[in-house]
């Protein structure tokens, strides 16, 4: 999007109407020196500044918007978001303040997937909100893109969002950011990487699987490397889901997506890190040659994996793509899956589960999250639960069968393949949002992203 597009524009006093934010407290006085018809107006909406409602008031020839907030010296990400979904196509600016946080969500609540969709004539135009901020408008501009990003590429069915498909969005990324990419398939991935390679063999040649490799940045900066499982569609394999369980299963690649938009925020930011972005992409079919429970795979790391259920595919590419994470020694690893359902259930959709080695990356990232409107959720690494990982016949099995813990149990298999003492943040995110909020649309939606974000330009930026 260029700066000229954008959902929030420097003022420099355009033409723009005004919005007034209104608290239920302040209701009255507020109230109190409009007209007699001003004030019917609002009541006809039965508008009564609740959070998040939205009223049109007329005056003269024109009119103004009032919003109701909680407290409008402590506006959230999400403050804005209903002002800029119902309001009609035009430019704003706020009766007072700045917008401040909820510039993300002005702009996020404007997202529309269409894709698929005839043009709209009826749709309003965009609304462009004003801001006297000297700083942060182009942050926030960039930060929205990239959460607009992981929802198109979720929300894209799989036959247009297969591995080829995320190998071209690494293509795109390393393009516009002057980075390298690799990209690993064929009999090498079986060589080099061969759990992506057996989970994704049974997928249709167009869907071959692969592992995208970006590599970005000066070497001698910190090493950080960005790990999101790509399974592309998530059949089960010959454990195979029910068709309720298959459903959405075209997001099971929001880790991917994740991944992609974080890296495109280290890149945009010029963060001071040496980038390794590792993007494993299957897609988990059932054919003659899929992969079975009771096989044992091989893997770059040199352990042995029982499958113990195909349907627990997504920790097998992890496992190779972070072992080969681990071999740059990077300085952080962050992984982003869309894991388990053990983590929704624990969390429901709104929280990512947050699993970390150590003590203070955990807090780093949740006092993030909570300052940008995007917490994460911290669930343990019980070493007391990996003997529930054991097999009999190989290292390791990637299931356990007693149902406990699903989401740390999964961490802990991944664990196995993260390099000894390397500092490591996984993230089992949900990637969708099945009912819509202000500023967040039902579909894909990103969890977890902006708290990294901000995490990683407290921790580099610095150095």
């Amino acid at each position: 999007m260029s700066k000229k597009d954008a959902l929030i524009q420097p003022d420099r006093g355009q033409d723009a109407i005004t919005i007034h934010l209104v608290t239920k407290d302040n209701l009255e006085a507020w109230l109190k020196p409009l007209s007699i018809g001003q004030r019917a107006a609002l009541k006809a909406q039965k508008f009564e500044a609740k959070p998040f409602q939205v009223g049109i008031v007329p005056d003269g020839d024109g009119w103004f918007a009032a919003g109701g907030v909680a407290d409008p010296a402590k506006l959230t990400s999400w403050c804005l978001a209903k002002l800029a979904e119902d309001l009609p196509g035009g430019t704003y600016r706020l009766a007072d303040g700045e917008p401040g946080a909820a510039l993300h969500g002005w702009q996020t609540a404007q997202y529309r997937f269409t894709r698929y969709l005839k043009p709209d004539d009826a749709q309003a135009g965009p609304r462009i909100l004003l801001s006297k901020q000297a700083k942060g408008l182009d942050e926030a501009i960039a930060e929205a893109e990239a959460e607009n990003l992981v929802r198109d590429l979720v929300n894209t069915p799989a036959e247009d969002m297969g591995p080829a498909a995320l190998e071209a969005e690494c293509e795109k990324l390393a393009k516009a950011h002057d980075a390298k990419l690799q990209v690993v398939k064929g009999d090498v991935l079986e060589r080099d990487f061969p759990m992506v390679h057996a989970v994704g063999r049974a997928a249709a040649r167009h869907h071959a699987p692969r592992l995208m490799h970006l590599t970005w940045g000066k070497e001698k900066h910190p090493v950080l490397a960005v790990v999101g499982k790509g399974v592309c569609f998530d059949s089960g394999g010959l454990d195979i889901k029910p068709a309720s369980g298959m459903k959405l299963m075209k997001k099971d690649m929001g880790g991917a997506a994740h991944a992609i938009a974080l890296a495109r925020l280290i890149m945009t930011h010029h963060l001071p890190v040496r980038l390794h972005l590792l993007v494993p992409a299957v897609e988990n079919a059932i054919a003659g040659n899929a992969f079975r429970p009771g096989d044992i795979l091989s893997t770059r790391k040199g352990l042995s994996v029982e499958i113990g259920n195909t349907d627990a595919e997504g920790r097998l590419i992890l496992g190779d793509a972070l072992t080969r994470a681990s071999e740059e020694k990077p300085d952080l690893i962050v992984d982003f899956a869309t894991l388990t359902g053990a983590a929704r259930v624990a969390l429901g959709p709104d929280f990512p589960a947050l699993m970390t080695r150590r003590d203070e990356t955990a807090q780093a990232l949740i006092d993030a999250g909570r300052a940008c409107d995007d917490e994460p959720w911290r669930l343990p690494l019980p070493p007391a639960y990996a003997e529930w990982l054991k097999s009999d016949v190989a290292d390791i099995n990637n299931s356990h069968s007693n149902g406990f813990a699903g989401a740390s149990v999964a961490g802990l298999f991944l664990d196995k393949f993260v390099g000894e003492g390397i500092e490591w943040a996984h993230f089992d995110t949900f990637a969708w949002r099945p009912s819509a909020k202000p500023g967040r649309p039902a579909g894909g939606a990103a969890y977890g992203l902006r708290a990294t974000f901000h995490m990683l330009r407290a921790r580099y930026a610095g150095k």
